[in-house]
């Protein structure tokens, strides 16, 4: 059923808030992630509490690590998800379960050190969100036999943490945020009839960056569409890049790579400057700025994840006896705002099954 929104609470706002945006001096911009920080923990709370209510709680008191690798939307939704889900099966924080919470700012070496970190405090589970942490994670973790579940990894085969049938390489699952490539580009075809080329900038470490890229480029010609890619190798490299993108495409196509979405407002600034859209991947990147996008409920994904990590610690299964899994289910997200400053309508067949529609842009 189509939604539309028009005022945005507070929360949902600051959650928002990004790296590296725009011309925010280095101390501003630390102060907007910490209020982020604080504002997605507090929602996670209210969350937790609201599945809580009559829910057995159960047996026993745990302790889990959760590393997120980057600060954004998504991977905060993950979060909130992921504790609703642990607190739909009775493990609820604040009553049998303790919370160690690290963020690794997109950078590796953080990464390993926070898991580190996560063992020698004696955790029970780690809960790793995106694919850089969920390797670092189980390779700190694999020797102390401490189980690992693991969220926003779109290929866990290609990142060595699931067996080309699905079954775990150890004590580790989770679940996959693989994106519906094909309905997204389906999408970008009924939304611009004319579009002959398609822009994505990815980092090329991210091995599920490299990984969805390979998936666009096998399946854009079915839909007319050329992709031209552009690598990056961190955030100081964005602006340049993006300059030079948007002088050879018609539009740009955003993936989840954390290091790129990190830094989307200057892509999106550059982009609305020479006219051209932007689709993003999910619904947070529709949020604030991009024109539309087919892609995941990041929420759902993170509750599924709870379930799994809830099944290890009540020992009613071992990681290592779970498949990843995957949420099938896309929906369409669209900016009747972006879309008004593109000069673009957004096509019935589109808008009238949208699962939210958003007419304005979120900026901080």
């Amino acid at each position: 059923m189509k939604k539309s929104v028009k005022v945005m609470a507070a929360a949902m706002a600051a959650m928002m808030t990004l790296a590296g945006c725009g011309s925010k001096t280095a101390e501003t911009t630390a102060a907007d992630t910490t209020a982020a920080e604080i504002t997605a923990e507090a929602a996670a709370e209210e969350t937790t509490a609201e599945a809580a209510e009559g829910v057995k709680i159960a047996d026993g008191e745990y302790t889990i690590g959760i590393g997120q690798f980057a600060e954004h939307g998504s991977l905060d939704n993950c979060r909130t998800g992921f504790l609703q889900g642990l607190a739909d099966e009775g493990i609820v924080e604040g009553k049998n379960l303790t919370i160690l919470y690290e963020n690794a700012q997109a950078d590796g070496g953080t990464a390993s050190q926070i898991m580190n970190n996560f063992l020698s405090k004696k955790a029970d589970l780690i809960c790793a969100i995106a694919t850089p942490i969920a390797q670092s994670a189980y390779s700190a973790a694999k020797d102390a036999g401490v189980p690992v579940i693991y969220t926003a990894v779109t290929d866990p085969v290609l990142a060595e943490l699931a067996n080309a049938d699905g079954t775990p390489v150890g004590e580790i699952t989770g679940t996959s945020d693989k994106l519906p490539v094909e309905s997204q580009l389906k999408m970008i075809r009924t939304m611009l009839p004319d579009a002959k080329t398609i822009g994505i900038m990815y980092s090329t470490s991210e091995i599920n960056s490299v990984s969805a890229i390979e998936e666009y480029k096998k399946a854009a010609p079915e839909y007319g569409f050329e992709i031209v890619e552009s690598g990056i190798s961190s955030t100081a490299d964005i602006p340049l890049a993006a300059d030079a993108l948007v002088e050879k495409v018609d539009c740009i196509n955003n993936l989840t790579d954390n290091t790129v979405v990190s830094s989307l407002p200057v892509i999106l600034d550059k982009a609305a400057k020479k006219n051209i859209p932007v689709f993003g991947s999910e619904i947070e990147q529709v949020k604030i700025g991009c024109l539309a996008a087919v892609g995941l409920d990041y929420v759902s994904l993170g509750e599924q994840t709870g379930k799994m990590a809830a099944k290890v610690l009540k020992g009613e299964k071992k990681a290592s006896e779970m498949n990843f899994e995957v949420i099938e289910e896309a929906a369409f997200y669209g900016n009747n705002k972006v879309a008004e400053n593109l000069g673009i309508t957004i096509p019935a067949e589109l808008s009238d099954n949208a699962a939210a529609l958003f007419d304005e842009i979120i900026t901080n």
